[in-house]
């Protein structure tokens, strides 16, 4: 009697539920990621040894551009119930006489770093082309007349005692501008503060070890 011989058959894997699986996880990431804002301006941040990090939330920060221009950053913190950004534009209202609608401020609590004088801020919040906002991004008045980065500073820590203050200055601004912003952040009764930096990893040699 004849064998029967089976039907070789090659390996087959089937990929479908794999698809599904990448889908569902590339679904989660898009839907819970957190983007960058972009900031007005590019700043190129020098480099340091040491590898203190900065806090994420409660956080003041101060960007100073290559060309010396200031803006400024207020985190609304880790609970946002306590609107944090919201509050401090109805303090800075109040100092400069000017009146946020409650869309305006809804607005500000979602935008990132801005730097233009008071008198810009209304209109920049109610520009509705990117391209018009970035050209009003021309940077905080801290002159001797006006100086409105200081009330910016103060006002955001009357309305968050907690936060702290970091400085991220370009590696091109001369020492007299970031003094300028050291000066008006002590000033203001701020004595520790962090300066933003990139961290390069600095390796010790033999011939480094003291003697």
């Amino acid at each position: 009697m004849p064998k029967i011989k089976s039907t070789a058959r090659s390996p087959h894997v089937d990929m479908t539920p794999m698809v599904d699986l990448f889908t569902l996880l590339l679904t989660f990431f898009l839907l819970t990621a957190t983007f960058i804002p972009i900031e007005p301006a590019q700043i190129t941040i020098p480099n340091s040894v040491s590898e203190k990090t900065t806090p994420e939330h409660n956080l003041i920060t101060i960007f100073i551009a290559p060309n010396k221009n200031i803006f400024f950053n207020f985190d609304d913190g880790k609970d946002t119930a306590y609107h944090y950004r919201a509050n401090l534009l109805k303090a800075m209202g109040i100092q400069y006489k000017t009146t946020f609608t409650p869309q305006e401020l809804k607005k500000f609590t979602k935008l990132g770093t801005f730097g233009m004088p008071m008198k810009d801020v209304k209109r920049w919040l109610d520009t509705e082309h990117p391209k018009d906002a970035e050209k009003m991004q021309t940077g905080i008045p801290m002159d001797s007349i006006d100086n409105q980065l200081a009330w910016w500073v103060r006002m955001a820590r009357t309305v968050n005692p907690y936060a702290e203050v970091a400085i991220k200055a370009d590696g091109d601004v001369v020492f007299p501008v970031i003094k300028k912003v050291l000066d008006l952040v002590q000033n203001n009764g701020v004595n520790r503060f962090n300066f933003i930096t990139t961290y390069q990893k600095e390796e010790v040699g033999l011939k480094d070890l003291p003697k």
